[in-house]
């Protein structure tokens, strides 16, 4: 689309041009000669090319001032730096589309702005509006009918990819991380043993020392990003500071291919001590959270999103299982409070702390417990509690007989006197 096509200048020298014909026409049929129709027909075509030049003219005129508020864009992109470059700004949300916008701001809704000015038509707003991606871009703010768009945008390229989004946490999902001075004395010899910052690739335990800290990498985590990557559009997603964050994203994705711009760090969100998909530019039916913290996902969406689907598939896990706990819990604890019992449950499982016939499993950690031998004589599952929280980490049942309960010694259960058959 050109510039001089949805020029308003274009349209007002359109209108002009044809009451120009108009007139010429009505006087033309009063009646005058073939020489001079021929005389006044070189005289508009001379009009109407001295119109042209004009109009050209001030199109150039208006592409030139459109030029100069880009440049200032650019300009304020420049002294504030950001983690982006505008080439990628451009590539992702589609913004700078100067080229296809009206000449004049009267009527440009302002859908975002970029260090004070619209970054659509170059205008210096007054006042600032909508949600800061300073992620992005240092400075950028875009209004709510701008995110929907890019949303919808970004939602329909997840969908030709059959993609999700996939929001990771860093610190306890992707990685630990520690101040130097927190290292025990017993701790210090991991300092020797830091592998190269210059190839961080092919390391896992790194030292810090501008940050003054010690990270290490979860095992196999560049394995898991590279796989992942085929499925989801990633974010990272921190309660740590900035400079933490891009430090930590350094370490997993030296060469920026999975998370390019799209890291987030608590100084990002506009929620104080929490974290919200509002700065991230994906549809909430279509996020995936990874977060060891469990309140991160919120079932607080209707229809059939991706939060519930994840909940239908992991209550198919235990499913038809009927769970007894047996010198598992302290003694007069609440065994529904119990993360185990919690766990079970979320799992798909039903549980119960007295024995029936419809009981499929005793769970306990010592094979001499009264449960634990009514389990036997009725030929009934006997497990220990790992079996549960294997089948939670894998999201799979796992095979009973990988999980025996051994018969506990007296001298060995130093907290038996805490515990009780339940």
């Amino acid at each position: 689309m050109s510039l001089a096509t949805d020029s308003p200048v274009n349209s007002s020298s359109s209108d002009d041009l044809a009451a120009f014909l108009d007139a010429e026409l009505d006087s033309n049929s009063l009646g005058s000669s073939p020489e001079k129709e021929a005389e006044d027909k070189d005289e508009d075509e001379e009009s109407i090319d001295e119109e042209a030049e004009n109009e050209e003219a001030r199109d150039d005129k208006d592409l030139e001032r459109i030029k100069r508020r880009k440049t200032q864009i650019v300009e304020t992109i420049q002294e504030r730096p950001g983690p982006t470059s505008l080439g990628n700004l451009e590539e992702k949300t589609d913004m700078l589309y100067c080229a296809e916008v009206s000449l004049g701001t009267d009527n440009c809704p302002h859908p975002g702005s970029l260090g004070g000015m619209c970054y659509r038509c170059g205008k210096r707003l007054e006042e600032e509006s909508g949600v800061t991606f300073s992620y992005i871009c240092k400075g950028l703010r875009l209004g709510n009918d701008e995110i929907d768009r890019l949303r919808n945008t970004d939602m329909k390229h997840l969908l030709r990819h059959r993609k999700l989004y996939l929001i990771l946490d860093l610190d306890h999902t992707l990685l630990n991380s520690t101040l130097l001075l927190h290292l025990t004395p017993e701790e210090d010899y991991l300092k020797s043993q830091a592998d190269s910052l210059q190839d961080v690739s092919k390391g896992s335990l790194f030292m810090l020392a501008f940050m003054n800290m010690m990270t290490k990498l979860r095992p196999f985590v560049h394995t898991f990003l590279k796989e992942a990557s085929e499925m989801f559009e990633m974010y990272i997603y921190t309660m740590g500071d900035r400079p933490y964050a891009l430090e930590m994203a350094k370490l997993l994705d030296p060469s920026r291919e999975y998370f390019n711009a799209r890291v987030i760090s608590r100084d990002d969100g506009t929620q104080r001590h929490q974290k919200g998909l509002d700065v991230v530019l994906g549809q909430e039916s279509a996020v995936l959270i990874l977060d060891d913290t469990e309140n991160e996902l919120a079932n607080d969406l209707a229809g059939r999103d991706v939060r519930q689907v994840l909940k239908m598939v992991r209550g198919e896990v235990l499913k038809g299982c009927k769970l007894v706990f047996s010198h598992v819990f302290p003694t007069k604890f609440p065994a529904d409070t119990h993360y185990l019992w919690k766990m079970a449950e979320q799992l798909g499982a039903t549980c119960s702390i007295e024995l029936d016939p419809s009981v499929t499993h005793v769970v306990s950690t010592d094979a001499r417990t009264e449960k634990s031998r009514w389990a036997a004589k009725e030929a009934k599952f006997l497990v220990d509690p790992r079996w549960i929280e294997t089948a939670n980490f894998l999201w799979q049942r796992q095979p009973e007989e990988n999980f025996p309960v051994q018969q506990t010694k007296p001298e060995e259960n130093f907290h038996a006197k805490q515990m009780k058959d339940q």
